[in-house]
């Protein structure tokens, strides 16, 4: 198999989910280190256009979001399988819940005044600007919750982890699922990048203890990577031959389209390609960068919207 090439940045919450996971399944990998904010060139010759972290590499097929990445991840090593039955459809629909409202609502409680001001305290005041302007342009109006309201929210999805907690190790069993590792990566965030707000974890010792476990999952074994060599890489392989799954055509574009993908949320970014796949679970496009050649790129469909570019 090929190197796994994980690119990421170490205060990165969705980077945190899948350096969990490589440790959980005792893979080796590639540290590819990218900003944290625009501009990411060497991100970019890979994927097109699409911005958000973080981003598995695997010859010259690229994966976008830490949901597809997990996936993939449990097709080359399924022992420990993140899908344990019986309860495999209900830690999809955890995790997917944890990815995007538990994630938000926890952000909004960590960057209340004082959380930010200890994420920038060792930085010059212009990370800090360059940052929320990032930001600002990722979540393109976006509605986000008040510190207040996530706070609220906050502490009662806590109890509720705390209660799921009563009788297992993990939230939904013996072993962990992938509903572990989406529900952890926000708290980690405030935990370790925002202790100074951490207290709200407190009033949950059962919560707390559950943290540590998962931390001591690890993080696999890594081996530091540079951009340019990941390009490289990319440039010296072809992408892998797709696997003749049935094409599910919701939106009535042929395969061999020129389309374009993005977010439906946040970080609208597109990638533009030639359309390969549209499988139940993703899509792949192809497209050709100068630096890296020909890659496919490919996209969860579940928070992700496909258009006909003219």
């Amino acid at each position: 198999m090929q190197d796994l090439i994980f690119h990421h940045y170490p205060n990165s919450p969705f980077s945190e989910k899948v350096r969990l996971v490589l440790g959980y399944k005792q893979l080796a990998w590639k540290s590819v280190l990218i900003p944290s904010i625009s501009p990411k060139p060497d991100l970019l010759s890979l994927t097109g256009g699409y911005r958000k972290t973080p981003v598995l590499q695997i010859g010259a097929d690229i994966y976008c979001d830490s949901a597809l990445i997990c996936d993939v991840l449990e097709h080359i090593q399924p022992e420990a399988s993140l899908y344990p039955e019986p309860s495999k459809g209900m830690a999809r629909t955890l995790a997917q819940w944890a990815d995007s409202t538990l994630f938000w609502t926890a952000m909004a409680y960590n960057t209340q005044p004082k959380g930010l001001a200890q994420m920038f305290d060792q930085l010059p005041p212009e990370a800090a600007q360059a940052f929320g302007a990032d930001r600002k342009a990722m979540f393109s109006g976006a509605a986000r919750l008040r510190p207040a309201d996530a706070t609220a929210a906050y502490k009662s999805y806590l109890r509720r982890f705390s209660d799921m907690l009563d009788d297992w190790p993990f939230l939904l069993g013996e072993q962990p699922s992938i509903a572990d590792f989406s529900t952890y990566h926000p708290l980690w965030f405030t935990r370790t990048r925002t202790p100074i707000v951490a207290d709200i974890l407190q009033a949950t010792p059962a919560v707390l203890e559950w943290m540590d476990r998962m931390h001591e999952l690890g993080h696999g074994k890594m081996e530091k990577f540079s951009a340019s060599q990941a390009i490289e890489v990319a440039a010296a392989y072809s992408p892998a031959p797709l696997k003749d799954e049935i094409f599910q055509d919701d939106h009535g574009i042929a395969l061999g389209s020129k389309v374009s993908i993005c977010s439906e949320s946040f970080g609208l970014e597109p990638t533009e390609g030639v359309l390969l796949a549209a499988t139940r679970m993703h899509f792949t496009i192809a497209r050709t960068d100068e630096r890296a050649g020909l890659v496919n790129v490919h996209f969860p469909r579940i928070g992700f919207q496909l258009k006909v570019v003219d």
